[in-house]
């Protein structure tokens, strides 16, 4: 039986064109293959791309609108600027700032008045910009929000994971490689809906993903091996701050435990980007040797 490839794309992706975002992943594991010394196991039409970008960017008012509620804090909904604030929080103390270069950002008004005012949280998006080398803070909120509103509007999700659920096929064994937002759409829909609907996955790949992260995981428990899935493979950037932690025993205890690569160097300016994951040799060969 011919094996399938459905690759689950992350956020930012809204006014693409999805047949030219296919063509851009499925060069980019090409590439990853070619750095490997390998070729495309299956034919590209039994690789399938659910696309969704514009559906979440619709559905969250506009990337304009989400930067106005995030970086500045207008009409978002207190639960929601505690869970980007919480998470925010946890990526500053990843960070290599200290409390000195934050308390000089902040200023010490705001510093007195704790981290429960806004102010405080724009100051962490300000203190990344100026001390975390390729990344930007605003973009770290947003991603943090889109995995919100997934996780937190039925309406948002409801609409990406009938796109996804139809990329998939029963009993057809399928390579699920996930990046981003789209690990948590993934890991979502194989734990909760996968057996019940007959999915075969030899192995499901998560590159660049926040599952670990405390508040989403809180969000998304009880954590475990999706049974439809035979292998887990996870790889990170450890410059990757949206990913933060690696999906180990310490950080995402699941029986079994996924196998981590933590040592994918992005060689682009998007430490977090698709490229320097799909591009990377064992990444492609991982994901080769479950498909043929």
């Amino acid at each position: 039986m011919t094996k399938r490839l459905v690759f689950i794309h992350g956020r930012a992706q809204q006014d693409q064109d999805s047949l030219a975002m296919k063509a851009e992943w499925v060069q980019l594991f090409q590439n990853g293959l070619q750095s490997a010394g390998l070729t495309m196991p299956i034919a590209e039409t039994d690789i399938k791309f659910p696309y969704y970008g514009d559906t979440l960017d619709d559905l969250v008012t506009g990337a304009d609108q989400v930067a106005e509620v995030i970086v500045r804090g207008i009409g978002a909904s207190q639960a929601e600027k505690d869970f980007v604030r919480a998470v925010l929080e946890e990526v500053l103390k990843r960070t290599n700032i200290t409390p000195e270069e934050l308390d000089a950002i902040i200023g010490a008004e705001v510093v007195q008045r704790g981290p429960l005012n806004w102010e405080w949280v724009q100051g962490i998006l300000k203190a990344i910009d100026q001390h975390v080398p390729l990344s930007s803070g605003a973009s770290i909120a947003i991603a943090t929000n889109d995995v919100y509103q997934y996780l937190c509007n039925a309406a948002i999700a409801n609409q990406i994971n009938d796109g996804v659920m139809k990329a998939m096929q029963p009993g057809v064994p399928t390579v699920v490689v996930a990046h981003s937002l789209g690990t948590v759409v993934a890991y979502n829909l194989l734990k909760n809906k996968g057996s019940a609907l007959g999915w075969e996955v030899p192995l499901f790949v998560t590159v660049g993903s926040p599952l670990a992260v405390t508040k989403i995981k809180q969000m998304i428990t009880p954590i475990g091996h999706p049974a439809c899935v035979k292998k887990w493979f996870n790889a990170m950037d450890e410059r990757d701050i949206v990913a933060l932690y690696p999906l180990s025993k310490k950080y995402f205890q699941v029986t079994p435990q996924i196998e981590n690569k933590t040592d994918v160097q992005n060689p682009t300016e998007n430490r977090h980007g698709i490229s320097g994951y799909l591009g990377d040799s064992e990444v492609a060969r991982r994901i080769h040797a479950a498909l043929i």
